[in-house]
């Protein structure tokens, strides 16, 4: 028994990974299932990945129904029997989500689909893909970073993937659908998956040709996670007509196409470039605010004032403040899948990108100045920054939800780490920070983004927190982070007193208003601010009117 591998779950349950034995009763379980299902007119789905996006997928699949109310799908949720994520599979099958979600639909969406409709289940045998009349394929396609603040020095880790494709091609009837829903580097579809796949489709004795298909995932997270997939518009393509007829006809029995039509391209790589060009764009209107975030800071200008100002016009209404670095899984890293396509699948070797690659250049470094206002703003107050007790208001990399992947937040902890900070966190929405708790693992072994700053190792040890109060009992400086609901309209009275004193107060995403920073300088705490050069003028008037008073000038 002492040889036994486990799978540990987020909340500490430990799940023995499966034996090859056991394999063939599982199978059987399946197989049983999938002939129910089938007699009763229902389309066997498998999707492999249960991951962030795939658990939700797969269960919104599994929740279509047709008009007279009647479930269409049976799907089987796939994950590799990994120590890393094994896990997810008996969860799944107990009706719960694997993943972290404030959407309130996820929670009951999934145990309706696995207890009550019997539409959905998990298993971690590749077996299942011989069931499938389609594949939907979630496996991460990561964008690899040798150096923060270069996205040219990296490459996409198309891997797993890769392997994935093989693994399905060994596998599945030669009429299964193969819908592709990762975001891939453009190009992938037709000049990696398909030899992968034809190849194998050739060893087996199969002279057709696969059905592979795209079509990206703009999934939402937050309270409108399902909506985000079931609910929005989609972009699908095929590599041929008839996989393009399947795609759609796929897609519009799982999800709204009569109140969201689908766009039907011509080719897949036209579908995955529209991904990586929709989340550029997103990007680089977030790094272009950037440099005026500097210039507001330097000149005396609020930008947050400014692009209220601006958005009022309704051409500019998508005008955002970038905060303390772009976070999420896609806009950090979308484009590079494009620059790195560009030369490594289409053989270019010209360098034409000079916007997309900045952009996520500008994005991945501004954290970095986010922790040097914790710096300046303790410095103005006498306080080194060196074993100052700072408190993050924020891992998750926006508001509302608690997602923590290329957070913004995490380079600022891991700057003000190596500068002899000790850190301590809060969110609401996040229980675990694997990229600190896990860090010589997560993402994956080697690429963590420790491996770009010193004295790392302690932060194993960081614990987000949920208690506000004693998070903050001897802080030093406390670091807006992220518009958490919670954080809004804090109290700076409260504040202070629960720090036991004033505090360096750095506002790192336009949460503070001017009264509330007022009352911070009256406090005699220190106050900077993301792109709030007006700072200084309401320290001035604090100052004045203090100096005043003094004075006896106030009468």
């Amino acid at each position: 028994m002492n040889d036994v591998a486990y799978s540990v779950s987020p909340d500490g349950e430990r799940f023995p990974l499966p034996t090859p034995e056991e394999n063939a009763a599982e199978f059987g379980r399946l197989q049983r299932l999938a002939e129910e299902h089938r007699a009763a007119g229902r389309e066997i789905v498998v999707v492999v990945g249960v991951g962030f996006v795939g658990a939700v997928m797969a269960a919104v699949v599994a929740d279509a129904e047709d008009g007279d109310g009647n479930p269409t799908k049976f799907v089987i949720g796939m994950q590799r029997p990994s120590v890393r994520s094994y896990w997810k599979i008996p969860l799944l099958n107990r009706g719960l989500s694997p993943v972290k979600s404030e959407d309130p639909e996820v929670d009951p969406m999934i145990a309706r689909c696995v207890r009550d409709k019997k539409t959905l289940t998990a298993t971690y045998t590749y077996d299942a893909l011989r069931l499938a009349d389609v594949v939907v394929v979630d496996v991460q396609c990561d964008y690899l970073k040798d150096e923060l603040g270069d996205v040219r020095q990296g490459q996409a880790d198309m891997a797993a993937l890769e392997q994935s494709l093989a693994v399905i091609a060994e596998h599945i009837p030669a009429d299964a659908l193969v819908l592709i829903e990762t975001t891939v580097a453009p190009g992938t579809t037709e000049q990696v998956a398909y030899p992968i796949m034809s190849k194998v489709f050739r060893r087996r004795g199969i002279d057709t040709d696969p059905l592979l298909a795209h079509s990206y995932e703009r999934v939402m997270p937050g309270r409108d996670y399902v909506n985000s997939i079931r609910n929005f518009w989609r972009v699908c393509s095929g590599i041929n007509d008839e996989a393009r007829r399947r795609v759609v006809r796929f897609l519009g029995d799982v999800i709204n196409v009569a109140e969201y039509p689908l766009t039907v391209l011509d080719r897949p790589i036209e579908s995955e470039t529209a991904k990586i060009v929709e989340n550029s764009f997103r990007a680089t209107l977030l790094a272009f605010m950037d440099e005026w975030s500097l210039f507001a800071e330097r000149n005396g200008v609020d930008l947050v004032k400014v692009i209220e100002a601006i958005r009022v016009r309704p051409t500019h209404a998508n005008m955002l403040f970038p905060g303390p670095g772009i976070g999420g899984y896609c806009l950090p890293k979308d484009g590079g899948l494009g620059v790195w396509a560009y030369r490594h699948i289409h053989g270019w070797e010209d360098d034409i990108f000079r916007i997309t690659p900045l952009a996520i250049d500008v994005n991945d470094t501004r954290s970095l100045h986010a922790a040097q206002l914790v710096r300046d703003a303790l410095r103005n107050m006498g306080r080194p920054v060196a074993a100052a007790e700072v408190l993050l208001l924020g891992a998750s990399y926006r508001e509302d939800v608690g997602d923590t992947r290329y957070s913004g937040s995490e380079v600022v902890v891991r700057r003000l780490t190596e500068m002899g900070a000790e850190l301590r966190v809060h969110d609401p929405y996040v229980q675990h920070w694997w990229e600190f708790e896990k860090q010589r693992e997560y993402p994956s072994p080697d690429h963590s983004l420790r491996r770009f700053f010193r004295n790392q190792d302690k932060l194993e040890d960081l614990r987000v927190q949920q208690d506000l109060e004693a998070a903050l009992a001897g802080a030093d400086a406390v670091v807006f982070a992220v518009r958490h609901r919670a954080y809004l309209d804090l109290d700076p009275d409260w504040v202070v007193a629960r720090a036991g004193g004033p505090v360096a107060v750095v506002d790192c995403f336009g949460i503070l208003d001017d009264d509330r920073i007022r009352r911070y300088f009256e406090l005699g705490c220190e106050v900077k601010g993301l792109g709030r050069g007006h700072v200084k003028r309401i320290k001035d008037a604090v100052r004045d009117a203090r100096e005043r008073r003094l004075a006896g000038g106030d009468g």
